[in-house]
Formats: structure tokens, sequence, C-alpha cells
């Protein structure tokens, strides 16, 4: 794409952002020759960069709808990223035209993109704002206006976390956002991990760290992304791989063993005061 006036004043497209790169490796249009060149250089390292990225979503297909039918009809998306076809609005609304979607990201284009896919829709609305700051995202006027934490609200949180630092304390941080939650309220994490093919990831992350991005990659184990649901009871298969959840054929599951389990998730209900 040559014609950038989708991208607001002020960005540097001299350096590559996540959320376009993402877009990119999913076949999107909305990324700039510097994300498509980080892309690349990411397919080299990681060869099925592309189908991995494919695998989350369709993890995040069945999640939500699984939420659907448990009730829910409210969604805050962090780490929202740039809109593609299959975004958790038209997930969703497919299931139940009431549901109300928040997306949250960092990154200013990503942002301008959501908006203008959103403009004239009163039941969603887009934010830029940053996951580590859980009470500004929480007390912005279009999570405040559109969603009602009194009643259950899922918040997702797809290939996100693994940019916080371990000093930062994610597990903390999130808990923060678990403790705005109402009982029957959901979490729903993906996280990349380097459990498996530990050589070829690192070399993934080292990729993004040289990139310039401002982004960096912190892998976490199985263990360490059961924490992050701590105060959650695990829907069933609890935290395994993303194809392994739930999977229902329509993509779900790569030919490839190793694909399968290099991100891990779970979803996680808050459990009413006492039922534990």
């Amino acid at each position: 794409m040559n014609d950038l006036d989708w991208v607001p004043d002020g960005i540097d497209t001299n350096i590559p952002s996540v959320a376009r790169t993402y877009d990119y490796l999913l076949g999107g249009a909305h990324n700039l020759a510097v994300d498509r060149a980080m892309g690349e250089q990411m397919l080299k390292v990681l060869p099925s960069a592309r189908d991995l990225v494919r695998l989350n979503r369709a993890f995040l297909r069945r999640a939500v709808s699984f939420l659907v039918q448990q009730g829910v009809r409210q969604f805050l998306d962090i780490g929202s990223g740039i809109p593609t076809v299959g975004n958790v609005h038209e997930i969703v609304r497919a299931l139940d035209p009431s549901c109300r979607v928040v997306y949250v990201d960092k990154d200013p284009v990503a942002v301008a993109h959501s908006r203008m896919i959103l403009a004239g829709d009163d039941t969603t609305a887009a934010v830029q704002a940053d996951i580590r700051q859980p009470e500004d995202v929480l007390g912005r006027p279009e999570v405040r206006g559109l969603l009602d934490f009194d009643q259950p609200v899922a918040v997702l949180m797809l290939l996100v976390v693994h940019f916080i630092r371990h000093d930062e304390d994610a597990p903390g941080m999130l808990a923060r956002y678990r403790d705005r939650l109402s009982p029957g309220g959901y979490f729903v994490i993906s996280h990349a991990t380097a459990d498996h093919r530990v050589h070829t990831m690192r070399k993934a992350a080292d990729t993004l760290q040289e990139s310039r991005s401002k982004d960096n990659l912190v892998y976490r184990s199985h263990e360490e992304v059961s924490e992050l649901f701590t105060g959650f009871d695990l829907v069933e298969p609890g935290v395994t791989g993303f194809a392994l959840w739930r999977p229902d054929g329509m993509g779900s599951i790569s030919d490839r063993p190793d694909d399968n389990t290099q991100v891990w998730v779970g979803v996680g209900r808050k459990p009413a005061v006492g039922s534990r």
C-alpha cells in the first residue's frame, strides 16, 4: 500500500510496528514497507509465523463464541491491533447483536484505523491506552460508557501479555483487571512460549529486538502462564496449546504438532465470592 493517508500524523514510518506486522502476516493491507520487512525477517527464523497468527485468530473465534454461549455480552479487547476480518465485534454480533465491544491498543495506527471502521457504531469503541496502566484503561470514558462492570465482562488479552517484562510484574498487573470484574466475568489470554523450539523462539525474539521496534518478546512457561489466571476458575481444558483449546475443525489445528503448542492459552471465569 503506497497511500499513507490512513497513517496518523507524527508516526515514524521508518520504525516497524508489532500491530502492523501482525496485520501483514495475516494478509492484511494496513502495513508499511518496514513492517513487511520485519515480517519477512521473522518468517526466515520462524517459517510457520503466518500459520501461528492464523491459529491465534482461530482460537479467538472459538473463545469469544464460547463466551457468548455462556451469556457474556460485554468484551474488552486489550492489545487488539489493527482490525481485520473476523474481529471480535463481528464474531459476537453474528451470535447476538446486543454485544458491546471496546478495543484497546497503544499503537496509534491501530486505534485510528479501528475508529475509522467503527465510525457510526455506538456499541463499539477504540481507545489508545497501554495494558500496563489498568486504572487508565478501565477509567476511560469509552470503557465506562459502554461496559457495565457490575455485569459479566470478558477481558481479552491475546498475544499482548508477552510484551510485559518480568520486572513489570504481569501477575500483579493483571490482578488489577481481575479485581474490577464481577463474578461471572472472564479472562482470555494467549501467550507465546519458548517451552518448545527454544532456539528458534529465541531467534524470533532477537529479530524483534533488532528491528528498532519498542516491543520485546518475553516468553513465559506453561506454569507462568497458568499463574496469570490466579483467582479464576479455568474452563476446560485449562491452559493448553492454542490449537488444542476446543478445536472445531475449522482451521483449528496445524499439521505440524509443534505449531499447536507454540502459544499457551486459557479461559478463566471469576467465581462468586466464597464459592471456591
